[in-house]
């Protein structure tokens, strides 16, 4: 369904990962009342491929974020597996996790509250190198080359983070990652918080890292033009669930859920200028501590049938790297 990495590895995998939270009003009702689960990730089934970009698409409170703290070890799965390198990252310890740790890097999307605001930039990005292992001699002129690599001066190094512009701040956290010498790059809405120019020099900014360096990115986002700009792949979130992946020639410009076709119809000029079709999303997601037995989405799918409501839809292959789960792909006129 994937393409195969180079040496026929998936760097990144989840395998029918789920995630829930026990929630309930105080500790004595979660005690001694009936437990309500909200639902974050719903069976999860995803691969990165090694030196790929993977878009990942979905409205707030989708899953994306969970998705992408479970897959840097911050938070644990509640079933399901999560591997790096064949290897489950919630067992890595020790020197391993060291490594992991390393190897996988995160850029959020608030710049603001990711950084101390009482360090300098050198003290930021020299503290990350010193973690890395690099001697104290040559962290400054480390630092400064990695300002370089991001298109920022030496100027910064002397600032503190209010006294940069958002997208400073944004090319600082890049930096940052950057001192650990990852190959894996996790983006987490990282232009969100920009105005579109600047958006704009930041994902050129990330196609000319990984260029260079040969990054692996997972780009979380829920702008389909910036997805379709950066990506070489493309997963579309809904309710905790992957419901569409493919190509992004594929996956937005010839759509097979209800769901990412409602997705592009809610934008007004469509992708790259071109207008859509597609009728906009309309109505609520489903309550996550009470997911219907169906399809997620049959609630608001103009399409829905019967079936839609009583049976979640297996996932149909439409290509070698094109796959969505929706009952109408199963249909002989689907064909």
């Amino acid at each position: 369904m994937t393409q195969a990495a180079p040496d026929g590895t998936s760097l990144l995998e989840f395998i029918d990962a789920r995630k829930s939270y026990v929630v309930g009003r105080g500790w004595i009702e979660r005690v001694t009342g009936p437990q309500r689960r909200l639902v974050a990730l719903d069976g999860v089934t995803l691969s990165v491929e090694q030196g790929e970009i993977l878009g990942l698409v979905g409205e707030s409170g989708s899953g994306k974020s969970t998705l992408a703290q479970v897959a840097v070890g911050l938070i644990d799965l509640t079933v399901g597996s999560v591997r790096y390198r064949g290897e489950e990252i919630g067992r890595l310890r020790g020197a391993k996790l060291r490594a992991f740790r390393r190897r996988m890097q995160m850029v959020f999307q608030d710049t603001n509250s990711s950084f101390n605001p009482r360090k300098m930039v050198a003290r930021t990005l020299t503290e990350a190198l010193k973690l890395r292992g690099l001697p104290k001699p040559a962290r400054r002129e480390s630092a400064e080359q990695l300002l370089e690599l991001v298109g920022l001066g030496r100027f910064a190094l002397g600032r503190y983070p209010h006294q940069l512009s958002g997208g400073q701040r944004q090319r600082v956290a890049i930096a940052r990652a950057l001192a650990m010498e990852p190959e894996f790059l996790l983006a987490d809405e990282p232009v969100a918080s920009l105005d579109v120019s600047l958006q704009a020099q930041i994902v050129n900014l990330l196609l000319r890292l990984r260029a260079e360096l040969g990054l692996t990115m997972l780009f979380i986002s829920h702008d389909l033009a910036l997805v379709n700009h950066i990506s070489t792949r493309v997963a579309v979130m809904y309710a905790g669930r992957i419901v569409e992946v493919g190509r992004p020639e594929e996956v937005l410009q010839h759509p097979a859920h209800p769901y990412t076709r409602a997705l592009i119809g809610a934008i007004p000029k469509g992708l790259e200028g071109r207008r859509r079709v597609f009728e906009p999303v309309s109505g609520v997601p489903p309550d996550p501590a009470a997911l219907p037995g169906g399809c997620r989405f049959a609630s608001r799918c103009p399409q829905a049938m019967r079936v839609c409501r009583e049976h979640y839809p297996a996932r149909t292959v439409l290509s070698a790297s094109h796959a969505a789960e929706c009952h109408l792909l199963a249909m002989p006129e689907a064909g």
